[in-house]
C-alpha cells in the first residue's frame, strides 16, 4: 500500500523551536508529558519564547537563506532523489528558509527515512556546489496525509507559497 505525506523542514537557525510562527518539535503539555503535534489536521504549537531563547543559545553557526540559485539545486536533487528511491514525488517548492514536498512511498518507508534521505541528499548536493555546512535544521514534519482531499489541499498548499524560489509539480514546468 501506499501512503502520502507533506513533509516540512526549514534551513538552519531561521525558524526555531518556539516562533511565533509555529513550529513541530517535541513540548511537554499540561501534565508533563513529552508531546509532538505533528498529525495532520492538528495545530502547530507556537509562541514559547523560552524555547526560542534557548534554540538560540545553542546554535553552532549563522542562520543559513538559501538563494535561488541553491534552491534550483536541491530541488533537482530532490527530484532525483524520489527517482533514485522509488518515491513519487507530487509537489514541491523551496523557499529561502524552508521546503516543503508532498510524496508518496510504499507504507514500509517509515517518515524518518523520507526526511532524512531528502535532507542527507540535499545537504550533499549544497556541500558540493556551495560548500560545507549545516544546511537545515536536525529534525522536520511528516504529516501523513490520510486521503486524496488531504493529498490535493496539500499540493495545493506547497504550490501557493508565498516567497518560494523554486516550485515544482508532477507532470508539469516548474516556475
Amino acid at each position: 500500500m501506499i501512503r502520502a505525506w507533506l513533509l516540512t523542514w526549514t534551513t538552519y537557525g531561521t525558524w526555531l523551536p518556539g516562533d511565533e510562527r509555529g513550529f513541530v518539535t517535541h513540548v511537554r503539555d499540561t501534565d508533563g508529558k513529552q508531546v509532538i503535534h505533528n498529525e495532520y489536521g492538528t495545530a502547530y504549537d507556537a509562541n514559547l519564547l523560552g524555547l526560542q531563547r534557548y534554540a538560540r543559545s545553542i546554535m553552532r553557526q549563522q542562520p543559513v537563506w538559501l538563494t535561488k540559485e541553491q534552491a534550483v539545486a536541491v530541488a533537482e536533487q530532490f527530484r532525483e532523489t524520489a527517482t533514485y528511491c522509488e518515491w513519487g514525488l507530487l509537489a514541491l517548492a523551496v523557499m529561502s528558509n524552508h521546503a516543503h514536498l508532498v510524496v508518496t512511498a510504499p507504507e514500509d518507508v517509515p517518515k524518518d527515512k523520507l526526511l532524512g534521505d531528502f535532507k542527507a541528499y540535499g545537504t550533499r548536493c549544497l556541500n558540493r556546489g556551495f560548500g560545507r555546512q549545516i544546511w537545515w535544521t536536525e529534525r522536520g514534519s511528516a504529516r501523513l496525509l490520510p486521503d486524496d482531499d488531504a493529498i490535493e489541499r496539500a499540493v495545493q498548499y506547497v504550490l501557493n507559497q508565498e516567497k518560494s524560489l523554486v516550485v515544482w509539480i508532477a507532470g508539469a514546468a516548474g516556475r
